[in-house]
């Protein structure tokens, strides 16, 4: 559903450029500012938190222009990447990582063995409906794997339609979306099988970790 909408002229003109400005907006003209140049960059300090957190092999879900999966596998992590978005896919195989173009609703590979899963950089978004990725996201991840999520550093918890859009005037097809602050994620949490294993703040955002709970 969502695919048509990345793989917009915008978001692939921004990721094959490695900048912005790039946005997603609502019907109203809000706009949400998506980092371009952060996710084509390095991993900064915050992500550094992230990458220290996971377990042996790890599914980066909307993995973007692909810098955690790299990084992950220069550690010598089993990574995979997967994206809505082929440009981003094609990014994160030329600077070393490995990516599907797939979305996380899609069969994928190792489902139900992955240590870690990671929804980073806004994307507990994706589908618009965060109930529906957390039960996604516990058939991915093996009995008692973990799940880390950047969350919106307020106490929010909204459904959107938005659309990508450059700031001036080209913009992509409209889409649901979501963002959700760590309260909200904890309580989708308990109604979908995960319990809090942690919680923290790097570089002014927010990250919480959930771990599947075993079945009794």
């Amino acid at each position: 559903m969502t695919a048509p909408a990345w793989q917009a002229d915008p978001y692939t003109d921004a990721l094959r450029t490695g900048r912005g400005p790039l946005f997603l907006r609502r019907p109203d003209g809000w706009l949400l500012p998506l980092e371009v140049e952060r996710w084509c960059a390095e991993p900064d300090t915050a992500d550094t938190t992230v990458l220290s957190r996971t377990g042996r092999s790890v599914l980066d879900i909307g993995c973007g222009p692909g810098r955690l999966v790299a990084a992950l596998a220069a550690r010598g992590r089993t990574a995979l990447g997967i994206d809505v978005s082929r440009e981003a896919v094609a990014r994160t195989v030329r600077i070393g990582g490995s990516a599907l173009h797939r979305s996380v609703f899609d069969p994928l590979p190792r489902e139900g063995s992955w240590d870690t899963a990671l929804l980073i950089d806004g994307n507990v978004g994706i589908g618009g409906d965060p109930r529906a990725l957390l039960r996604r996201v516990a058939e991915l991840v093996a009995t008692e794997g973990q799940l880390i999520v950047e969350t919106a550093p307020l106490d929010v918890d909204e459904r959107v339609q938005v659309r990508v859009f450059d700031g001036v005037d080209a913009q992509g097809t409209a889409f649901p979306w979501a963002r959700v602050g760590a309260p909200a994620l904890l309580r989708y949490g308990r109604e979908t099988g995960w319990s809090l294993r942690d919680t923290w703040e790097a570089a002014g955002r927010h990250f919480v970790a959930l771990r599947q709970e075993a079945a009794v």
